[in-house]
């Protein structure tokens, strides 16, 4: 098994590592949908299709744009399905609903970060979504005052596959990026922290199949539940 003993630090995605990513924005995608289609199945269809959206079946594409895409890449499609609406209305209306959609954790978050903390290591979050919705998204898990570090695409870093963010967190931490761990679920994930210097751990609680995530990962883990039987051996 790849030794992870020289890291000191993690930096986790958000969407599918933290919080499964089918189960808490499935559901909360079909109510926004049908919202801005007027209650309109049919025409919610239509605008799931190019979002990568199964409005019938309520899942996502593996491709999807709401996957691993910014907001701003969501509101690209929305903004031309729904012309009378302006850009900034949709962004804004975007950011406020999805800081409610409830989001259902993985694993215990507060009991792993508790632990990590404990054993020492400087925790971040970087996500492709807002910083607005992410900071959200851990306050209400109950789990925001564990990290030490949370970036948005709109944080002034870049969204990844750029690796800004990531260096971010190792210029704010102190950490040397071959110490730092990226965990996520896709492959965005994975190359930002090639691309960063740092070792990298795929999970499969995204849409991603190992397969996909093994060329870019030192490990492919179930989920972040396993991450310290291979930090160090517990």
């Amino acid at each position: 098994m790849t030794s992870l003993s020289s890291v000191r630090g993690i930096i986790f995605d958000k969407d599918g590592t933290l919080f499964d990513f089918e189960k808490s924005w499935s559901r909360w995608t079909r109510r926004f949908l049908l919202r801005y289609c007027k209650g309109d199945a049919r025409r919610a269809t239509a605008v799931g299709f190019k979002l990568g959206f199964d409005f019938a079946g309520c899942r996502f594409n593996a491709d999807s744009r709401i996957i691993a895409g910014t907001p701003d890449d969501i509101v690209a499609v929305l903004e031309a399905e729904f012309p009378k609406l302006t850009r900034q209305f949709i962004l804004e209306d975007l950011i406020a609903s999805s800081r409610t959609a409830v989001q259902v954790e993985t694993v215990d978050l507060t009991a792993l970060m508790t632990e990590l903390r404990k054993r020492g290591f400087a925790l971040g979050v970087a996500t492709n979504d807002s910083v607005r919705i992410a900071t959200e998204h851990l306050r209400m898990a109950a789990v925001l005052q564990f990290f030490d570090f949370v970036a948005g695409y709109d944080s002034g870093y870049g969204a990844k596959p750029d690796p800004t963010m990531l260096l971010a967190f190792c210029n704010d931490s102190g950490i040397d990026a071959s110490q730092t761990l990226m965990v996520g679920d896709s492959l965005f994930d994975l190359l930002a922290g090639c691309r960063a210097g740092m070792r990298t751990v795929g999970v499969l609680t995204g849409m991603a199949e190992a397969a996909e995530l093994a060329p870019y990962a030192d490990l492919v883990l179930a989920d972040i539940g396993e991450l310290p039987s291979v930090l160090y051996g517990s």
